[in-house]
């Protein structure tokens, strides 16, 4: 046999492995027996002019109740360790030779070349992984670093990586000699660093949206209290990250987090603590992510039947590696997302024909029948006879073998049929070139295969479009898959959905909830809910330290309801509706407001009317007796606006009757502000007259200049220009405006006027007071002077009157609403300008139609000459024309 170095491998290789190497399973310093190593690991091989390394997860280390630390702790012995068959996976192996002799039996492909491959075992173990690799490399299971034992190297790529782990442990081996690696397993973005990873290509499509699947099947059921179980590995942490985002915005919370330890040797240990604290959890959903081999630990799992969990995995979990198939009944009504494919033509035939008889030289396909179907009692020997012969495949419980093609098992197939069609588009190009004789120059090497690695695509047998290229590579599709455990023992996985990231939006998700199987005693679907959903009438309320799908439930304030479940807040019922009683829904209310077509609108209205005539004849009165001495007396002109304002203080009170407008709510409080300012300014310039007339009566005082008619008209203009003033601010800023009441009275709403900013509404009420007060002080110092036409004592009356009844307003006012709050003000109006007119008018009325006699400026003066003092309605000092300096 000859030994030759292979071209691409560094000469430091051997000085820079040869410390594990020392340690391995049949180096020189070990004392392992060195037929273990095709015990647990047998090669497998199919000769061929080029030929294929793949590397696949089909035994474990067997764990018979001791730690893995109790394991590595024993000394290596003699005696070969003993291992278990993952039965499932040897689907994997199958896939391959179905590929193999695809490829063999089609004239079109590789023509007058044969593909072969040799077959290794791998591990979730640094040093297993790279003997195995090594072994390959040397050839003939051999272990001679950085040499080849191969007569002729026919080896032109690799296929191995069942997880992201195997993919780098044998990378950074395969990389040194250059060897196409193509990874099978789970795509992981790592793996895309070709700097990191220059020679390794990943088959499988992306699973970026793999954890959106997930959240839309929680959201679908209405699950919201959920917990996650991941690999403590680089993926496990990828998913978790994404998975939480897509939880947060879907408003599903995390129960708890739990990370796995990828390390075999401590799935006992994990057992112990890990799972406990599921078992303990409030959640009822869990969703799982991982491979088969990382998540270990629940293929050990023995928590009962009757544990009421609903089991998410994800696309690479397979629930049904199981040691016993006593463990499925924990996983029963499980939801898995499993990789969505194509059937492969034939492949489901081919397993049902695969006998060991078919393969005679096929040491691990006995082996595997001889562990599949329970041949315990019978030695692995070739020459004798195998149990069960003729026993097809598909006789297997689900558990121990599928006849449906796995993901892994579509991936593995896809990459022996992309490294077959780049091998044929290279010999296509060289057979143009070189002449066919050529055979050894024409056989193309392991390194000239990434330049067409890269840019590979192609439709394989099943019409689906494969990319090797992974800037082109589509987003994985999904199958909803429901495990079933049977009474009887026998296990089945039903489609009840799928997850199409790039179907449109509302078809990317579907699932036939009917078809779901769930618990054994619980038929319905589950609720994953931190607490139950809040009623009709009710809201949440959260709970201080928790997450916010733990929450009480609180009823709604008075006011509001809540139309749904679970709703975050009661809201307000639109103005034209009030709530019931049990404040889930809203019945309309019935409008009212102070219409003038009812009982106390029309006694208001007819009031108003009434008194705003009754004003308008005393006006008439004083005109037609304007030249009397008692209209003349106090300023005429005076009198007739107070008249007419009063006139206008009764008419403006119509304006609160009625239904409210923009026009009117702006309109009636200032309208009734400037009239009463006026009214008020009127009386004050009257008793400021009244004053200066008798102090002006003395020699030399200044007080003659301000005795002029004009006096009293600027004091009225400016008193009511500042009001005036007041009231554009007020319209300017914070303008009244309608609005409806639908809080003070259940059942109604209450039409009114908000009258904007209060503060500029009591600011010109206050300012009305003012001058009030002001008129009264002063009127109340005249009360003693003399009293023949003086109407000190008639205005100190009239403006008490007008006081108490505005004074009373305010408290009034602030305790009543809706309707009520109208009648107050309008009464107040009435009140205090009946008050005015009553008190000033009515008893001058009463003189100038019942007394006449004693209207004449003749008993005016008998009246002063017997008193010895000066009447009202004169002055000594006359003009030349006469007349009364006062009258006008």
């Amino acid at each position: 046999m000859l030994l030759h170095i292979h071209k691409n491998a560094p000469q430091l290789l051997l000085s820079l492995l040869m410390p594990l190497l020392l340690q391995l399973p049949g180096s020189g310093h070990r004392s392992e027996n060195p037929h273990c190593f095709y015990r647990i690991n047998p090669v497998v091989s199919r000769d061929g002019d080029l030929e294929i390394g793949i590397f696949l997860p089909l035994f474990s280390v067997e764990v018979n109740n001791v730690t893995g630390a109790e394991q590595f702790e024993s000394p290596p012995n003699t005696a070969c360790k003993p291992y278990q068959w993952m039965h499932k996976n040897y689907q994997q192996a199958l896939a391959l030779v179905f590929a193999v002799e695809e490829i063999n039996r089609d004239p079109n492909l590789l023509p007058n070349i044969s593909l072969g491959f040799h077959l290794y075992n791998t591990y979730h173990s640094d040093e297993r992984t790279l003997e195995s690799s090594l072994r390959w490399l040397s050839g003939l299971g051999q272990l001679i670093p950085n040499y080849s034992c191969w007569e002729q190297d026919k080896s032109v790529a690799v296929i191995g990586g069942a997880t992201s782990a195997l993919s780098v442990q044998m990378g950074t081996l395969f990389d040194l000699y250059n060897f196409p690696q193509i990874s099978y397993g789970p795509f992981d973005s790592v793996l895309n660093d070709k700097v990191q990873f220059p020679s390794l290509y990943q088959m499988a499509p992306k699973d970026s949206s793999l954890h959106r699947g997930v959240v839309h099947l929680l959201v679908y059921f209405e699950w919201n209290w959920i917990g996650l179980v991941a690999s403590n590995d680089m993926g496990g942490e990828e998913f978790l990250w994404e998975i939480r985002e897509e939880m947060v915005k879907n408003g599903v919370c995390i129960s708890f987090t739990e990370k796995i330890p990828v390390s075999e040797r401590r799935h006992m240990e994990s057992q112990e603590t890990f799972m406990p604290r599921i078992i303990m959890s409030s959640a009822k959903v869990i969703v799982i992510h991982g491979d088969t081999d990382s998540l270990m630990i629940l293929r050990y799992s023995q928590m009962g039947p009757f544990l009421q969990k609903v089991w998410i995995g994800t696309s690479h979990w397979d629930i049904t590696v199981r040691p016993f198939y006593l463990y499925g009944y924990t996983f029963h009504g499980a939801l898995m997302f499993s990789y969505l494919t194509s059937e492969i033509p034939g492949f489901k035939t081919f397993l049902e024909k695969v006998t060991p008889s078919k393969y005679p030289d096929d040491i691990l396909l006995r082996g595997f029948w001889l562990s599949a179907f329970k041949c315990s009692g019978q030695p692995e020997d070739p020459e004798q006879g195998i149990c069960s012969p003729n026993t097809s495949l598909a006789t297997l419980p689900l558990c121990s073998f599928d006849m449906t093609m796995s993901g892994l098992s579509y991936t593995i197939y896809n990459s022996v049929f992309a490294v077959a069609l780049v091998l044929h588009e290279m010999l296509m190009r060289k057979s143009e070139k070189r002449s066919m004789g050529d055979e050894d120059y024409v056989l193309p090497h392991s390194w000239q295969l990434h330049s067409s690695l890269r840019n590979m695509q192609f439709n394989n047998s099943a019409g689906d479009q494969v990319f090797v290229d992974e800037n082109s590579r589509s987003e994985a599709q999904y199958a909803i898959m429901n495990y079933v455990m049977f009474l009887d023992g026998d296990e089945a996985l039903v489609k009840v959905g799928q997850f199409v990231p790039k179907a449109p939006l509302g078809q990317d998700f579907t699932i036939c909830a009917d078809a779901i199987t769930w618990s054994w005693f619980h038929p319905e679907v589950p609720f994953g809910v931190c607490s139950d959903s809040c009623h009709a009438g009710f809201r949440k309320t959260p709970l201080e330290g928790k997450a916010a799908c733990c929450f009480d439930c609180s009823p709604c304030p008075e006011g509001e309801i809540s139309s749904q479940m679970d709703a975050d807040q009661c809201m307000q019922c639109p103005e034209d509706e009030y709530p019931n009683k049990q404040r889930d829904h809203c019945l309309p209310n019935l409008v009212t407001f102070l219409n003038m077509e009812e009982p106390l609108g029309m006694t208001l209205t007819f009031v108003a009317v009434f008194f705003s005539l009754l004003t308008a004849l005393v006006l008439r009165i004083f005109v037609k007796f304007q030249d009397t001495p008692l209209v003349k007396a106090n300023n005429r002109t005076l009198s007739y606006t107070l008249l007419i304002s009063l006139i206008f203080c009764f008419l403006c009170s119509l304006l609160f009757i009625g239904q409210p407008t923009t026009a009117t709510c702006l309109l009636r409080q200032t309208i009734f502000a400037v009239v009463f300012t006026v009214a008020v300014s009127s009386i004050l310039a009257k008793t400021v007259i009244v004053v200066l007339a008798f102090r002006v009566i003395r020699p030399g005082s200044r007080i003659r200049m301000f005795i002029h008619p004009r006096v009293s008209n600027y004091v009225v203009l400016i008193c009511s220009g500042i009001q005036v003033i007041f009231c554009g601010i007020w319209l300017g800023t914070s303008p009244p405006f309608p609005e409806a009441d639908s809080h003070s009275e259940s059942g109604h709403i209450i039409l009114g006027c908000n009258e904007g900013s209060a503060f500029a509404f009591y600011c010109v009420l206050g300012y009305m007071g003012f001058l009030a007060l002001g008129s009264f002080a002063i009127a109340f110092l005249a009360r003693k002077l003399p009293d023949t036409f003086n109407e000190a004592k008639f205005i100190t009356f009239s403006m008490l009157v007008f006081c108490s009844v505005w004074v009373s307003f305010i408290p009034t006012y602030q305790s009543t609403k809706g309707k009520a709050m109208v009648i107050v003000e309008i009464f107040s109006i009435l009140a205090s300008s009946a008050g005015l007119l009553g008190c000033i008018f009515l008893p001058k009325c009463y003189i100038i139609l019942l007394k006449p006699d004693r209207n004449i400026q003749k008993q005016t003066k008998n009246q002063w000459d017997s008193r010895g003092k000066i009447f009202f309605g004169g002055q000594p000092n006359t003009s030349s024309s006469g007349k009364n300096r006062f009258e006008e």
